[in-house]
C-alpha cells in the first residue's frame, strides 16, 4: 500500500525545503516559464519502486505537472529501459529533480534487493518481514519499498506490538514477570512476541502464553528442534526465526517450518539502483 498523503506530505515538503534552501540559485537564475519534458531512464537493472512517490515530488511543487510512469511498481526493468515521462514546467522538473531520484533510487534498491530474497523461498509457505532498522525519517517509504519487493511488514513502531527482547527479559527478570507485567497493560487484539536463544526460554515462552515465540541466532538443529516442540505442543503459536539470516541461508532456516524469517539485510545492505532524468 501507498503511505497516505497525509504521512508523506510532510516528509516529502521537509526534504525539497532542505534542499530548496532560500531558494534553487540555477533553476531561478534561468527565469525558465515555458514547458517541458523529460524521461526517468534506468541505469541498471532491478526493481522498481516509489513512483507514485516521485510524482508526488514534483505535484507538490507544481500540481500541473504530469508524471507518467511506463513500468509497473514492482516490474524488473533492464538497463537503458525508459521508467518514467514528465511534462509539465521546466522550473519544477528541475527543481524536484534530485529529491524524486533520491527517493526512487533509495526505494528502487531496497525492493531489488528484498526480490531476491523472497525469490528464494518464493514455493514455501514461510514469509519473508523486514525489522525496525530503517533510516531514520524514511521507515514508511523503506518499509513500503521492502513490500514492493514482495515482503511483509513487520512492526512499523513500537506500538504496533509488544516484543519482549534479551533486555526486556533482563531488566524484568524473567520471561514470566515480562509476560505478567505487560499482557494487563495492553489492548485486545495487540499480541506478545518473545525472542528466545535457548530451548529451555521457548519452553518458558509457551509457558507464560506468548502469542509468537522468535529463535533468535539459534542454529539449524536447535531451530528443528524448538520448532518441533512449539509445534507438538501448541500449533496455534507463530513461529519467527532471525538473526544473521543471509542468501545463502534463507531457505534452509525456512525449511525448518518456522512461519516468518525476520531480516533487516533487504533494507540496511541495499545498494541504491541508478536512475538518471533526461530533460529533452
Amino acid at each position: 500500500m501507498i503511505p497516505s498523503l497525509l504521512i508523506i506530505d510532510p516528509l516529502l515538503t521537509a526534504w525539497l525545503q532542505e534542499d530548496i534552501g532560500r531558494g534553487d540559485r540555477t533553476t531561478d537564475g534561468l527565469g525558465l516559464e515555458t514547458m517541458g519534458t523529460g524521461q526517468w531512464v534506468a541505469k541498471a537493472s532491478g526493481v522498481i519502486a516509489a513512483l507514485p512517490i516521485a510524482q508526488r515530488v514534483f505535484q507538490l511543487l507544481n500540481p500541473h505537472v504530469e508524471f507518467k510512469a511506463k513500468v509497473k511498481e514492482g516490474e524488473r526493468v533492464d538497463k537503458g529501459q525508459i521508467v518514467a515521462e514528465l511534462h509539465g514546467p521546466l522550473n519544477a522538473l528541475l527543481t524536484g529533480e534530485r529529491v524524486a531520484l533520491n527517493l526512487g533510487m533509495r526505494l528502487s534498491g531496497i525492493a531489488t534487493l528484498t526480490r531476491q530474497y523472497t525469490e528464494i523461498i518464493t514455493d514455501l509457505p514461510t514469509q519473508l518481514v523486514d525489522t525496525r532498522k530503517t533510516t531514520p525519517g524514511l521507515r514508511v517509504l523503506e518499509k513500503y519499498a521492502a513490500q514492493v519487493g514482495g515482503a511483509r511488514n513487520h512492526r512499523m513502531g513500537l506500538d504496533d506490538g509488544v516484543m519482549i527482547k534479551d533486555n526486556h527479559i533482563k531488566a524484568a527478570g524473567s520471561i514470566q514477570a515480562a509476560i505478567e507485567s505487560i499482557r494487563p497493560t495492553i489492548p485486545y487484539p495487540l499480541t506478545i512476541e518473545v525472542e528466545t536463544t535457548t530451548l529451555a526460554e521457548v519452553k518458558d515462552a509457551l509457558k507464560y502464553g506468548a502469542d509468537i515465540i522468535m529463535l533468535d541466532n539459534m542454529n539449524l538443529e536447535l531451530m528443528k528442534e524448538a520448532v518441533s516442540y512449539i509445534r507438538g505442543e501448541n500449533n496455534q503459536i507463530k513461529i519467527e526465526a532471525s538473526g544473521n539470516i543471509t542468501l545463502d541461508n534463507l531457505r534452509q532456516v525456512a525449511l525448518t517450518g518456522v512461519d516468518y524469517i525476520s531480516s533487516s539485510a533487504p533494507i540496511t545492505r541495499s545498494t541504491w539502483l541508478d536512475l538518471s532524468m533526461r530533460i529533452d
